[in-house]
């Protein structure tokens, strides 16, 4: 399912969320040298491999270290990141203004660590390529599930098109799930279980729900169809 859009009301614009799908957007043309349905030529070397992660831990190229930040900035194809962008920004926004958005810019780069390092923990030897955004905005996925669970998400059903409204919880327990029951051949499924549970944790040393949304005013529409 693609989420299109939640129910929440009464928050400022989430500017670290545009700006990371600005980036985003705007790394994903350049590696493709502003051809939009081109091949990556230009960061193929930012990519994050496991087996060089593990290597560079044990004393090799240190290099390595920094594609695990690189990484989430790149994406292999446009529907790659269409489906990445449209998660954050309907996720993104609510749990930014929760959070605050410096230590929302901060976990959110924290969450695709954990991301990563959970990929590579199952995935020790592995040669291919890692890239996406999807670990980190899994943390945000994690966060939101603790933070709104009763919150009304529309989201689009896959070669049926027609828009449908669930609760958060609902789409997003759906969501982890599916990550591990359903590993996909080329998708990095660990890495979003790991965000996720990297984001749920960030909410719970917080306090819990309610020391973080302690004093923010959430306004929904009920009448959310």
């Amino acid at each position: 399912m693609i989420p299109l859009r939640d129910n929440q009301l009464n928050r400022p614009a989430p500017i670290v969320t545009y700006t990371l799908i600005g980036l985003n957007c705007f790394i994903y043309l350049w590696d493709r040298q502003f051809h939009i349905l081109g091949q990556p030529v230009v960061f193929t070397d930012l990519q994050m491999r496991p087996s060089d992660l593990v290597a560079a831990l044990h004393g090799g190229d240190g290099f390595a270290v920094v594609t695990v930040f690189t990484s989430m900035f790149l994406h292999q194809n446009l529907l790659h990141l269409i489906g990445n962008m449209l998660f954050l920004i309907t996720f993104g926004h609510g749990v930014e203004v929760a959070l605050g958005p410096m230590r929302f810019a901060l976990y959110y780069l924290f969450w695709g660590i954990v991301a990563a390092a959970t990929h590579t923990f199952v995935n020790p030897t592995s040669l291919a390529p890692t890239l996406g955004a999807s670990g980190a905005i899994g943390g945000v996925l994690g966060c939101y599930f603790l933070l709104f669970p009763g919150h009304k998400i529309e989201v689009l059903i896959p070669f049926v098109f027609v828009p449908v409204v669930t609760s958060a919880w609902v789409l997003l327990g759906l969501w982890f799930l599916w990550q591990i029951a359903v590993p996909q051949q080329g998708v990095a499924n660990w890495a979003h279980v790991g965000g996720f549970m990297a984001g749920m944790v960030t909410v719970l040393i917080m306090g819990g729900r309610d020391a973080v949304l302690k004093g923010k005013e959430q306004e929904v529409d009920y009448d959310f169809t």
